[in-house]
């Protein structure tokens, strides 16, 4: 199993079929192979060798493709890193792992001077954007116009492909290490759960840093499918992209399907094209998706569910649990383990639990992460016995159906991106003014759960929310600060000591069937 065969067997079969579409470029699978061969002779020229990190700081886009076929072609390893975070986030992540060399595009050029100035282990950065190189960079298109195509490194199997972060209970962002073996094979399994359409035309619009995002990269590759690439996320824009390229098959978190059905364009739109919608992150509720099927009646709906740790599919919804109303029960579910995927539900021991009975869910399978990156004690700790720990609690009903009902991992998921409590506390509490503070996930129509801040001030001090919402700024990325807080006088603490968050969440949660979106 290797990440780049597709390309291979694409270059052979279907030369002239178009691979990648992205503003007004256009790429043949020919055109795009070669591009990603000469790259791969860029990287080896500029000293990535056998397994060394290439770093991607970009919006979505064909280079941004490119890059991480080009990354694995050289022989090298790619290292998607989150563009919602702040420099001193981008320059741990860099240095966690040695990222010498990182590409960058127009958005994040600002942001150059302060991770260079961070960063111990950054010592090269080609641009990929569309305006002027920037002066301590090397610029992509020359580098190309000069760049020879080189032949493909041949690695794969357990050989590392990726390295992704993903927040820390501790704080620190983990680097999830992922083989070819673990990418190629969730993806195989993710398509062959229900028999996706080969030779589709894809739309990305979610973004590449994220594992769902490189997953939908590589379940088209291994297809021979059509990649149609936004920048980022825009409702019309997504519109205008399935009307105009005859989009067949995307994914969308269920706050970005609203947006789109919500849209007041919507009806001016031809998207009959839409025969698969692939969803993640949360469950889709049953309002949203009765909309979502009277305004896209030919696409199928399935919800995917996993973790970056497990590349990341392990378990799928499918389309008749969305239109058969014989099914309707199972629409709160994650849906049934996926071919490829063994999952089970454990006490606290790891024992396995009888159906219907909370635990633990935990996998096992080719598509679990080799570990994480120089953390031999986390890694042991996950993969307790082979299996991947997921951090999540709930039960297995009779039919096989897995139901998510807490996370054990305190984590939150918001809009699609993990946010972990302790690294929000942790900053919440270097502001003088708070005592004590608990962060919990909330439902939030627009983000599923979000950041919701329980605070216990010192005596005297003022409940100012913007000051505390600008500290934490200060501290961590926008997307992690809390979008609401809450003044008490007290926590409620267990006998030990322990913040009793279940009991912050109850108020908040009554009546939605979950204590997690």
């Amino acid at each position: 199993m290797y990440l780049t065969q597709p390309l291979h067997k694409a270059r052979r079969e279907t030369p002239d079929v178009e691979a990648v579409i992205y503003a007004d470029r256009r790429h043949t699978f020919a055109a795009f192979t070669d591009r990603v061969a000469t790259l791969a002779g860029v990287l080896r020229g500029l000293g990535v060798g056998e397994g060394d990190r290439v770093g991607i700081l970009a919006l979505n886009s064909d280079r941004y493709i490119e890059a991480i076929f080009a990354a694995l072609w050289a022989g090298g390893v790619f290292n998607t890193v989150n563009i919602r975070w702040s420099a001193a986030e981008i320059a741990y992540s860099l240095d966690d792992c040695d990222t010498r060399l990182l590409l960058v595009d127009d958005e994040f050029v600002p942001l150059l001077a302060e991770v260079r100035q961070r960063s111990r282990s950054l010592n090269t950065v080609i641009y990929i954007g569309e305006r002027h190189c920037p002066p301590d960079a090397l610029d992509y298109r020359q580098l190309m116009d000069a760049g020879e195509p080189v032949e493909d490194a041949g690695r794969g199997g357990d050989d590392l492909a990726g390295v992704l972060y993903t927040g820390g209970t501790t704080g620190a962002p983990k680097g999830v290490m992922l083989s070819h073996a673990n990418l190629y094979s969730c993806s195989f399994g993710a398509i062959l759960d229900e028999c996706r359409r080969d030779r589709v035309i894809g739309l990305h619009s979610a973004p590449f840093f994220h594992v769902a995002g490189v997953g939908l990269i590589l379940q088209l590759a291994l297809r021979q499918g059509t990649h149609v690439v936004l920048p980022r996320f825009e409702e019309r824009a997504v519109l205008e992209a399935i009307q105009s390229e005859q989009v067949g098959e995307t994914f969308l978190v269920p706050t970005m399907i609203r947006a789109v059905l919500n849209h007041p364009d919507f009806d001016q739109y031809d998207l009959s094209s839409l025969h698969t919608l692939l969803y993640g992150a949360s469950p889709i509720d049953s309002t949203l998706l009765e909309l979502a099927l009277k305004k896209l009646p030919n696409a199928c709906f399935q919800q995917l569910y996993g973790m970056t740790e497990l590349s990341p599919v392990v378990a799928a919804l499918p389309p008749r649990c969305h239109s058969d109303p014989a099914l309707k029960g199972k629409l709160a579910s994650a849906g049934r383990p996926a071919h490829m995927a063994e999952v089970r539900v454990v006490d606290e021991q790891d024992n396995e639990l009888p159906r219907g009975e909370v635990g633990e869910i935990v996998a096992r399978g080719p598509m679990v992460m080799k570990g994480y990156w120089n953390r031999p004690e986390q890694t042991a700790e996950a993969l307790r016995h082979g299996w991947m720990h997921t951090g999540d609690a709930g039960y297995m009903d009779a039919d096989g159906y897995l139901f998510l009902v807490d996370r054990i991992k305190d984590m939150v998921v918001t809009g699609g991106e993990n946010v972990y409590s302790v690294e929000v506390e942790d900053a919440l509490l270097r502001q003088p003014a708070v005592a004590q503070c608990a962060v919990i996930g909330v439902p939030d129509d627009k983000w599923g759960e979000r950041v919701h801040a329980v605070v216990v001030l010192k005596a005297g001090e003022p409940g100012d929310e913007s000051a505390l919402m600008e500290h934490c700024k200060s501290l961590i990325a926008a997307y992690k600060c809390p979008r609401s807080f809450e003044f008490v006088t007290e926590l409620p603490l267990s006998g030990a000591g322990k913040i009793l968050k279940y009991k912050l969440k109850e108020p908040h949660w009554a009546g939605h069937g979950r204590l997690i979106g």
